[in-house]
């Protein structure tokens, strides 16, 4: 083939080349802005209206900040209400949890009232063997200890005044001494209190004043 024909045929085959359809076809995505676009209000000549656009934009916005702040107060809401229900469902637990402990304990209550019982009658608690009355005195103590850890006090002692807070009336005893008048004669049966509260008042018997010949 001669020199001149191959250059016929380079050329040839590059016009082809430029008559191809490209690849990248308008509108693809390489070509395409992936942005929001503005859209522009128009005037009634059909033309770009700005003002109308910047108060349709303004409007636009007014309602994203509404939203924005009507979202912003529900999920402060609901942060709120998670707060309180946490603090109820603690405040709960812990009402249980005290309430249970109360219940035991003043179950046990009645033990240490038959303790006191056997112990009252001091002259014939000592007759009983020796051996064997220091060991139930002994288990008498823990069980105090016991109270004690948690918080159980016994109320209620001969002499002190009486208070309708603590204090269960059983009887009026007379007495002739001034000094005495509303004052505990006797305790029936020990009160207790749980920390400042009381669970079981003391049972008692309280001197009444009444002058002598009367």
């Amino acid at each position: 083939m001669s020199m001149k024909k191959m250059n016929d045929e380079i050329v040839k085959k590059d016009k082809n080349k430029e008559n191809e359809p490209s690849l990248i076809t308008e509108g693809s995505p390489s070509e395409v802005d992936n942005s929001e676009v503005l859209e522009f209000e128009f005037n009634d000549d059909g033309e770009e209206d700005l003002k109308k656009t910047i108060k349709k934009m303004r409007a636009d916005l007014n309602a994203c900040k509404k939203e924005k702040e009507e979202y912003l107060i529900g999920w402060q809401k609901e942060r709120a209400d998670f707060v309180n229900y946490k603090k109820q469902e603690e405040d709960r637990k812990a009402n249980f949890s005290e309430s249970l402990r109360e219940r035991i304990l003043t179950r046990f209550l009645t033990v240490a009232d038959s303790f006191n019982m056997a112990f009252a009658n001091r002259e014939a608690w000592e007759k009983v063997d020796e051996n064997w009355r220091k060991g139930v005195e002994y288990i008498y103590t823990q069980m105090n200890t016991i109270f004690e850890e948690y918080g159980v006090k016994s109320i209620g002692e001969t002499g002190e005044s009486f208070d309708h807070n603590i204090h269960h009336s059983i009887e009026m005893v007379f007495t002739d001494k001034k000094e005495d008048d509303h004052k505990i004669a006797e305790v029936i049966q020990k009160g207790y209190k749980l920390g400042d509260r009381v669970i079981r008042p003391a049972r008692v018997n309280v001197f009444e004043y009444h002058e002598s010949g009367n």
